[in-house]
């Protein structure tokens, strides 16, 4: 059951990232992971668009991307940091978001053990997908200003992208 609205302040978390450097375009070089907490969003006002896992299909040719394209758009609407939060580890999230030529634009954010969404109550459990997944994020976006909850999309069907795709969010901004 989803757990946050519009206009609710949300619970401090805890998150883990490597930040993206020119070093790590050697695909070689796996960066030093950093911890961070929602202090980081204080003042800000940040996208955070949440996938059940990198490299996963809706996520890696659906979600990412479009935020990429048009980071931009986003920054023009005067959005401070955009961010994608999944449960992977900062080291995977790290290296997908170089396969996907993020560069420093989007900085992924691992929602150590799920914690966060988990008080959001915006976690999936895909044990039973056949292969292996386990307990995810679900698919979402928010946006926040100064830690307010402005915009809330969390999908149905997770395999879909619709109202947390960079569209909806930037028709929300």
């Amino acid at each position: 059951m989803v757990n946050v609205k519009v206009g609710d302040v949300v619970p401090t978390g805890k998150f883990a990232t490597v930040y993206y450097t020119p070093e790590l375009e050697s695909h070689a070089a796996c960066g030093a992971p950093s911890k961070l907490t929602t202090d980081a969003f204080k003042g800000k006002k940040v996208v955070i668009f949440a996938v059940p896992g990198a490299f996963t299909p809706s996520c890696h040719a659906n979600h990412l991307p479009p935020y990429s394209e048009k980071y931009a758009e986003f920054k023009a609407k005067g959005v401070d940091a955009v961010y994608v939060l999944s449960v992977n580890d900062p080291f995977v999230l790290s290296g997908w978001t170089r396969v996907q030529g993020v560069a420093d634009k989007i900085i992924p954010l691992t929602d150590l053990d799920g914690a966060w969404s988990k008080e959001l109550g915006l976690i999936v459990d895909l044990s039973g997908a056949g292969i292996g997944l386990g307990v995810r994020t679900t698919r979402y976006a928010l946006v926040l200003d100064d830690l307010k909850v402005k915009y809330v999309g969390v999908e149905e069907d997770p395999t879909q992208v619709t109202v947390s795709g960079a569209d909806a969010v930037l028709a929300a901004l």
